[in-house]
């Protein structure tokens, strides 16, 4: 397989593998085909040849010829004539079977060389997610270690100045602590400016065991029902009426086919399949882009992109209305993206 001297590379041994399961094919369809075209040629000049005899038996009889031998040689030179017919369309038949087996055999070997390279970059793909996805969580997991950092901190200081007993320092510590407790709850909560806080979302009881990663359609339907379904994710505010930018389990392609005769700001927010949690699918002026929220804890943001969490995935969606998603992209969700076909593809999450 390539590795011992002379031994040919593992590409063209592939090629080769290829090329023969294409030929082999497409040489079985040629025997079919040729079995075909056989019997019919057979069965064409055998008809004719019988309708033959019996037109020179019927016309040697009517005029009662007398030199049988030369109806003979007539019948000997008919039937020598249309053997001769018969043998080169036999030949015309082999070169059209030939010339379509040998089409075939390209023909299905550019479709497993094309399947065989999808599969490749399908896979490439595949690693090329889990890297990233990986990076993003250790990012966001070194975020809350320093934000943890900061309150020890902030607890040293005071408890140090406790036992100083220095009043005036306590009172400048408390002072202080104060506002930088405010900016850390900002931080936590990520508000846009000063105002009261967001809601904290209650934890939620779960009644089951949730794998590291979505495995299966069954298990994210689970997951939606027993973690986002009690924090009434998808819903419209205060309301039991599910928002009109909410979708299923869909994928992206899907969920492209939806957006493409919209307008630039056009979006929807549909179930992921690779992470616990969702995915936003905006329209550009041209094109798509795609983000992931994390749902996997208390709370709702976007994996690598805005550091901002909210409370409800509903919370999430307001706040980008007006405020950009990304510097650089400057998206703004605009007009939601709602339902085509009747029933809705959400409608396994909520039966």
């Amino acid at each position: 397989m390539g590795e011992g001297p002379g031994d040919k590379p593992y590409e063209e041994i592939s090629e080769e593998l290829i090329a023969e399961r294409a030929r082999l094919q497409a040489q079985r369809e040629a025997e079919e085909l040729w079995r075909q075209k056989e019997a019919e040629i057979t069965k064409k000049f055998r008809d004719a040849l019988a309708n033959e005899k019996a037109r020179i038996l019927a016309e040697k009889w009517k005029v009662e010829m007398e030199d049988r031998k030369a109806a003979k040689i007539l019948e000997e030179r008919i039937h020598e004539e249309f053997k001769r017919k018969e043998e080169e369309e036999r030949k015309r038949g082999e070169e059209q079977i030939r010339l379509q087996e040998e089409q075939r055999a390209k023909e299905l070997y550019w479709s497993l060389k094309q399947a065989q390279l999808h599969s490749q970059c399908n896979e490439r793909e595949e690693q090329e997610w889990e890297e990233q996805l990986r990076r993003i969580k250790a990012a966001d997991e070194e975020r809350s270690q320093r934000a943890q950092c900061a309150r020890d901190e902030y607890r040293r200081h005071s408890l140090s100045a406790i036992q100083k007993g220095t009043v005036a320092g306590l009172s400048s510590m408390f002072q202080e602590l104060g506002q930088n407790h405010e900016q850390e709850a900002r931080l936590c909560h990520h508000l846009p400016g000063p105002g009261p806080p967001l809601p904290r979302a209650l934890p939620v009881g779960r009644t089951w065991e949730r794998p590291l990663r979505p495995v299966s359609r069954e298990v994210i339907v689970r997951w939606f029902k027993e973690e986002q379904l009690p924090r009434q994710a998808g819903f419209e505010r205060n309301t039991k009426c599910i928002a009109p930018w909410f979708h299923g389990i869909i994928s992206r392609e899907n969920a492209e086919d939806l957006l493409e005769n919209m307008t630039e700001g056009a979006f929807l927010v549909r179930v992921s399949e690779k992470i616990w949690g969702y995915t936003l699918s905006y329209r550009l002026q041209k094109g798509f882009k795609h983000f992931l929220v994390d749902a996997s804890g208390d709370f709702y943001s976007f994996l690598g992109v805005d550091p901002n969490r909210h409370a409800t995935l509903t919370d999430l969606i307001d706040f980008h209305k007006e405020e950009i998603i990304t510097v650089s992209g400057g998206e703004l969700l605009q007009e939601p993206c709602g339902q085509r076909d009747s029933p809705p593809d959400y409608h396994l999450l909520f039966e």
